[in-house]
């Protein structure tokens, strides 16, 4: 196990220098979520607080799931992931490796804006909680990113893109983000629920003292989430190994 652990840090490593710098990652990753975060806030009263929350969590998820469904297509496309299973790596190992592209982007991007964010809006969260919602919400994004490349299995980046960009749009719209969960109707609440970044967002929230779920859930349910995505990931990349190759 401890030598898989290297090797899916050597996939991470090959993964950071190949696919950060692609156009699909620094659009999704970068500049897209700029300019939503501008439609979030133009001709809206917000409070520096709610601002931070949202430029945080559309960062952190945005980020996060940028480069993941992007690498396995790449991959297939240039027939280097024949090689790397076939090499002493395991399918988990290199998925793995995959993760841990998407997370190190993921935290490096969102910390990276959230701690200037905090000094220019004089929004200053419970450090401890918001590191800690940080750390799980993206590792839990992460591992969506391997879930989402899994199917369906082609070459072509576009592909995966279109599906996970569905995926992506329908969970930020139900999240808490634009109308906060305790304004939601009961039947808003229970949609929302299924989206790991409603957590996320109500963890921002109580690093502020506000919140509407307890902490402990929003804790509990990105964990949940979290490793439910990544075995899954693995699994339907499993059954669908076969047809990459066809």
């Amino acid at each position: 196990m401890i030598e898989q652990l290297k090797r899916s840090f050597a996939v991470a490593k090959k993964d950071m220098l190949v696919f950060y710098l692609k156009g699909p990652v620094v659009i999704m990753g970068l500049i897209f979520p700029f300019f939503l975060f501008l439609a979030f806030l133009i001709g809206r009263n917000l409070t520096g607080e709610q601002l931070f929350v949202g430029l945080t969590a559309m960062t952190a998820f945005f980020t996060s799931t940028a480069v993941g469904p992007t690498i396995i297509p790449w991959e297939c496309r240039g027939r280097t992931f024949e090689r790397l299973i076939t090499a002493p790596v395991s399918l988990t190992a290199v998925l793995l490796g995959d993760f841990q592209a998407s997370l190190y982007f993921g935290l490096a991007i969102t910390f990276a804006i959230a701690f200037p964010t905090m000094l220019y809006l004089s929004a200053v969260p419970g450090l401890a909680v918001f590191l800690s919602a940080t750390l799980l919400a993206v590792g839990t994004f992460s591992a969506m990113t391997v879930l989402l490349s899994s199917y369906p299995p082609t070459d072509v980046p576009a592909d995966v893109m279109m599906l996970s960009s569905l995926v992506k749009f329908s969970l930020l719209f139900i999240s808490g983000i634009f109308v906060p969960l305790e304004k939601l109707p009961s039947y808003g609440r229970l949609v929302s629920y299924i989206s790991p970044l409603t957590y996320y967002v109500d963890s921002l929230r109580h690093s502020f003292g506000g919140g509407y779920l307890p902490l402990w859930a929003d804790f509990g349910m990105l964990v949940i989430f979290g490793i439910a995505f990544f075995f899954a990931g693995v699994l339907i990349h499993r059954r669908v190994l076969e047809e990459r190759f066809t």
